[in-house]
């Protein structure tokens, strides 16, 4: 039976249950995250737990537990679960309503499923992204959070598939590029990198550092700045990042074709580099 990790105790899947009056249901009042596991270490984990947190000081969500609480409740989850290779969902909302603020329960869970990748495919020939419709407000106080208001950005990545796309790209209400539904944004222009700056505002990706750490490891010219559909439409190449997808190159934007229409070549050396990075990262506690 799979197990999850609910409110600070070990369950059954189908005995977990939250209260009819969590924050999180009522009002999207929560944060996630979602992680990598390989070889049983989970990627970059305590980058996921330094967002989650500061996310939920600046949102006003209390956490109930540290670091290392969940850290141990997520390792303990995986071994439940017999899992090395997984994909693992961690969300904390505000907790049920019905308690006065300073009685009030962070709800925590955790749950964690056999690792599925993208098809291969889509690193060897490289994906379609379209715009998305709608649009990024810089004044939203959930903005570069990841928070369970996820709404707006599975209708539009549900857009971007059914019009045989990976992913929708979004742009802030004064027409800055943004990020994806699901991902953060890189440009290759002239050999170098540029992705939007984090006061975008962006959500700070952890495949995203890890990406800007490797260039700077590897002397690639990086710079974070405000662009536009026009610096998006001349770039050389383009692509993806999120600790799923890695580095997903992107070959056309709606009907206009990336560079030469293939995986670019920054972009294959990114990918392998990230690889590298992302082994030595999942070795040992």
């Amino acid at each position: 039976m799979e197990k999850v990790f609910l409110n600070y105790k070990l369950l059954d899947a189908d005995k977990a249950c939250v209260s009819v009056t969590d924050s999180g249901l009522l009002y999207g009042a929560g944060i996630f995250e979602t992680m990598r596991a390989c070889k049983g270490i989970v990627f970059c984990l305590d980058g996921h737990l330094n967002r989650l947190f500061s996310s939920a000081e600046a949102l006003s969500i209390q956490t109930g537990c540290d670091k290392k609480y969940i850290t141990d409740a997520v390792y303990l989850l995986l071994e439940a679960n017999k899992l090395a290779d997984a994909r693992i969902r961690l969300t904390l909302t505000g907790g049920p309503m019905s308690a006065t603020d300073d009685d009030r329960r962070a709800t925590l869970l955790i749950t964690a499923a056999q690792f599925q990748p993208y098809p291969q495919e889509y690193y060897q020939k490289g994906v379609l992204v379209v715009l998305s419709p709608y649009r990024q407000n810089p004044s939203d106080p959930t903005a570069g959070h990841k928070t369970t208001s996820y709404f707006p950005r599975m209708l539009a990545l549900k857009t971007a598939h059914q019009k045989l796309a990976a992913e929708a790209l979004w742009f802030t209400t004064d027409n800055r590029l943004a990020e994806g539904c699901v991902s953060n944004v890189f440009l290759v222009k002239n050999s170098t990198l540029y992705t939007p700056t984090l006061n975008t505002p962006v959500l700070p990706g952890i495949a995203r550092k890890a990406v800007c750490q490797i260039a700077s490891q590897n002397s690639i010219a990086l710079v974070e700045k405000d662009m536009s559909i026009d610096d998006v439409l001349a770039a050389d190449e383009i692509f993806l990042t999120n600790v799923i997808m890695q580095v997903m190159p992107v070959v056309a934007v709606e009907k206009h074709t990336v560079g030469q229409g293939r995986v670019g070549p920054m972009t294959k050396k990114l990918l392998d580099y990230y690889i590298e990075f992302f082994n030595k990262q999942c070795v040992s506690r």
